[in-house]
């Protein structure tokens, strides 16, 4: 993957959020994939989530209801040794405008085996 790479990429995962389209963000995850944000400690009681469609239950649980998240790509990073792309952001949700950062780690197949999120108020 190289910066360009990562920059669409991050576009279209904005743009699936957007539209709520859990099925397009879960598509670009391992099937062993790994999520930790602090919502998932919340509504899971443990701080991670594992495997591709956990992770898609997950995501329904959490934000299937949203209907207009307006969640706003605010700058993205390419670490190439790392192979991890940083994002951050901000969006409207039933709990108030939340701005995030969130990291994904990119395996050789170009997929999200790993990703980490950070957030709070804005």
């Amino acid at each position: 993957m190289t910066r360009n790479d990562a920059e669409r990429f991050a576009a279209a995962w904005a743009m699936a959020w957007n539209a709520v389209d859990i099925d397009a963000v879960v598509a670009h995850l391992a099937l062993d994939a790994e999520m930790r944000s602090p919502l998932a400690q919340r509504l899971t009681g443990q701080p991670s989530v594992q495997g591709r469609e956990n992770i898609r239950a997950y995501w329904v649980k959490a934000y299937g209801h949203i209907k207009h998240p307006n969640l706003r790509l605010e700058a993205c990073s390419w670490d190439d040794g790392l192979r991890r792309l940083t994002v951050w952001w901000q969006a409207d949700l039933p709990s108030g405008t939340t701005r995030a950062s969130e990291y994904m780690d990119f395996d050789d197949d170009g997929l999200v085996r790993r990703s980490e999120a950070y957030y709070g108020a804005a």
